[in-house]
């Protein structure tokens, strides 16, 4: 059979190149032609994983009891550890069989929220630079990007403010990430108040993505959307 292109959807074509391929080639592109390059891009670990771990996985995975499908939401002592790690960090209770699920990893995580929470005509509210998921779930649901710029010395609340004034219809859901990637940029408590009282006020959702909650340094730890009164009411 002759070779044929494969249709392209609307919605493929809405998606950029995905930013670390394109880092990547550039990369690739400077080393051959002998540049020394310091890559700072993806955060690949340069040391081993911890011997417990590597030693636990290996005996999970001799257990013929986990060569199965596992549970839809998470194994529940998983989840129930979720939960008393939530417990402890944040001083949050949070129901293990409602409030917590296990996921194949932040991206799949988000994606397929935003998928269940987004449809085509939705706005979604996105810190602009952001991690590549937070945009991309976006357009895969068909849904349509509202950026917020993310500057030094800009105030996040005006900027929210004056993206969602601008957009007819008004935006329903809003993406963040903090600590920031890629800015790193970190906030404190009373920014995830103003969140829900912003979400309250403009029936709002949040989607809080806490994939950096450990790498806090110099006696500095992230708080958590979930820490503020009425959070669950607005946001995952």
């Amino acid at each position: 059979m002759p070779n044929t292109p494969i249709l392209k959807t609307p919605r493929m074509e809405r998606l950029p190149p995905y930013v670390f391929a394109s880092v990547n080639a550039k990369k690739m592109a400077a080393r051959h032609a002998g540049e020394d390059v310091i890559d700072l891009g993806m955060g690949n670990p340069d040391q081993g994983t911890p011997a417990h771990i590597v030693d636990k996985l290996v005996e999970a995975a001799r257990n013929p009891r986990n060569h199965r499908y596992s549970a839809s939401r998470g194994i529940p002592n998983l989840r129930r550890a979720i939960c008393r790690w939530y417990r402890r960090r944040y001083g949050v209770e949070l129901d293990p069989n409602l409030e917590a699920i296990a996921t194949m990893g932040a991206k799949e995580g988000i994606s397929h929220l935003t998928l269940a929470m987004v449809g085509p005509g939705d706005t979604v509210l996105v810190p602009d630079p952001t991690y590549p998921i937070h945009a991309y779930a976006v357009i895969i649901a068909g849904g349509t990007v509202a950026h917020v710029p993310q500057q030094p010395g800009q105030d996040f609340f005006e900027s929210l403010l004056a993206v969602y004034e601008q957009h007819d219809p008004k935006p329903r859901t809003m993406m963040l990430c903090f600590p920031a990637n890629p800015t790193t940029q970190v906030v404190e408590l009373e920014f995830f108040e103003r969140v829900v009282a912003f979400a309250r006020e403009h029936e709002i959702r949040v989607m809080h993505d806490l994939a950096y909650a450990d790498l806090c340094f110099d006696g500095y730890q992230a708080p958590s959307f979930l820490q503020v009164p009425g959070a669950k009411e607005v946001g995952v």
